[in-house]
């Protein structure tokens, strides 16, 4: 039995995990790059081990360390997380030699999975519908333009290897076709050190619907349900929501089975995620499988009632699933916000620095997977997203509701963030209604993106803040010329009179 697990991660799933880790009395070990020394899952885990310098590339995408660390620790088993080396089949491997249990899937299944156009072919086989496209890369511009013309315009270019939106190119007109798979191929090798691309019909209306699927090592395998995901910008997740407002309960069953065909045509096991895309009239198609624990699986767990990383770890100890497919049920709905330390108004740029105070909401039905504290400062070397904000209510209007109110109290400020514009999605019709698709971020923009009309308070508010600051400022060279009496943000320094 599993006893001690590394978290091979960082932020707030390495923090997540620990905590589900603890209450099964499983001993905790965090690895930290010289950026993470003072990181939450660092002061949480039970031991601690450093692995390098701050890029990912020299610490948490280190095999060698963490596997160095893990034999410090005597640990029996890692856990990856989601991101850096979840889903490296080498890793597996690794670790698998080591004697060291890994936390997730064998290493045949996610090279299997990971490579799309593999994975494409092994849905085929399944029986698993799938976008039309081709099953073999593309290499060149004829070929492309031939493989187009036979499938029909628009059509998407995609990388073969990787994910998070990158390598991908829509062409919706054949004199952007060689441009496009230039750019794919470059994008592609860059991020993933693999240029292969592959080409499929572009879905008009596009919605991004995923199943939850767990797998254990006898064979069985359920799904746990569908998160609607497409709430996206630079085809990367913002918002999340289970129940789909889109589905009907039929087509959610056969989506569920196919689901779970999809699993088995691998020999999965841990927990996995079968992503579709579907279309206005609910034809769906298999658009790739996650080998990996989601960002999104918070409100999986809280719409079933599973705790996911849990059930990841008696899998690995090699228990059957306790639940079978009949007995597991959705009740009430549940939304996820990612909170980035971002600034949407600058298309999305990062938005790294010190926190200075944070608030974070409570309240019935209210959950707060974050990392961030008072004086943490984050760092810029990874992925900006600093918390996941997720609520369940008994039904979707409520839900919105209450992450609305939610989003209302949440409060960081030494960082822009992403929480004003989620705020704005909530608001949004066309989010309430349930009728959007992919293109929502892009088609509301004139909303979310738009000048709040606040009748001459947000100009009052751009001056005290102005002021404000400008003060802080001058307190910073006071204390640094050894003033003995630092001006206070609340005066004015030239009449030492409050404003």
């Amino acid at each position: 039995m599993i006893k001690k697990v590394l978290v091979a991660n960082r932020g707030e799933i390495a923090f997540r995990i620990m905590r589900s880790c603890r209450e099964m009395g499983i001993s905790t070990v965090a690895v930290y790059s010289e950026a993470d020394r003072a990181a939450m899952h660092v002061r949480y885990a039970d031991e601690a081990y450093p692995i390098g310098p701050a890029p990912s590339a020299e610490s948490y995408l280190n095999i060698d360390r963490i596997i160095e660390a893990a034999r410090k620790a005597n640990a029996d088993a890692i856990h990856p997380g989601y991101g850096f080396l979840s889903e490296n089949a080498a890793f597996s491997e690794r670790c698998s030699k080591e004697g060291i249990e890994f936390i997730g899937p064998g290493p045949d299944a996610i090279r299997q999975m990971g490579d799309k156009i593999t994975a494409r072919k092994t849905m085929i086989a399944a029986g698993v519908p799938v976008v039309p496209g081709t099953v073999e890369m593309i290499t060149d511009y004829n070929e492309a333009l031939k493989t187009i013309r036979e499938i029909g315009l628009p059509v998407m270019i995609k990388a073969s290897a990787g994910g998070g939106g990158k390598g991908m190119r829509l062409v919706k007109r054949e004199e952007d076709i060689e441009s496009a798979l230039r750019g794919a191929r470059s994008e592609a090798k860059t991020a993933f050190g693999d240029d292969a691309v592959y080409i499929e019909k572009y879905i008009e209306s596009p919605h991004h619907i995923e199943f939850q699927i767990l797998a254990d090592k006898h064979g069985n395998a359920v799904h746990l349900f569908e998160r609607e995901c497409s709430v996206q910008r630079r085809h990367q997740k913002v918002v999340e929501e289970t129940p789909s407002p889109l589905l009907t309960p039929e087509v959610r069953a056969e989506m569920g089975a196919h689901a779970v065909a999809a699993a088995k045509a691998c020999n999965y096991h841990g927990a996995g995620t079968i992503e579709f895309i579907v279309d206005d009239q609910l034809n769906y198609y298999f658009l790739e499988m996650n080998t990996r624990l989601q960002v999104e699986h918070p409100i999986t767990e809280r719409v079933v009632g599973v705790d996911l990383v849990k059930e990841m770890i008696n899998i690995a100890n090699g228990f059957e699933l306790p639940f079978r497919q009949e007995e597991l049920k959705q009740n009430g709905h549940a939304i996820e916000c990612r909170i980035y330390a971002e600034d949407p108004d600058r298309n999305f740029m990062p938005s790294p620095g010190t926190i200075r105070h944070i608030s974070e909401p409570l309240g019935l039905g209210v959950r707060h997977d974050g990392y961030v504290y008072e004086g943490y400062t984050i760092p810029i070397y990874y992925d900006p997203m600093i918390s996941k904000l997720i609520v369940w209510a008994g039904n979707r209007k409520e839900a919105i509701n209450r992450m609305s109110r939610a989003l209302e109290e949440y409060k960081i400020t030494g960082v822009k963030t992403s929480i004003p514009f989620l705020a704005k999605i909530m608001e949004a019709e066309a989010f309430r209604s349930g009728k959007y698709n992919t293109h929502f971020i892009e088609e509301n923009s004139e909303f979310l993106f738009g000048k709040p009309d606040c009748d001459g308070v947000c100009e009052d508010i751009a001056l005290i803040s102005a002021y404000l600051e400008y003060t802080s400022r001058l307190q910073q060279v006071q204390l640094t010329e050894k003033v003995n009496k630092p001006v206070s943000r609340w005066k004015d320094p030239q009449r030492h009179a409050y404003i």
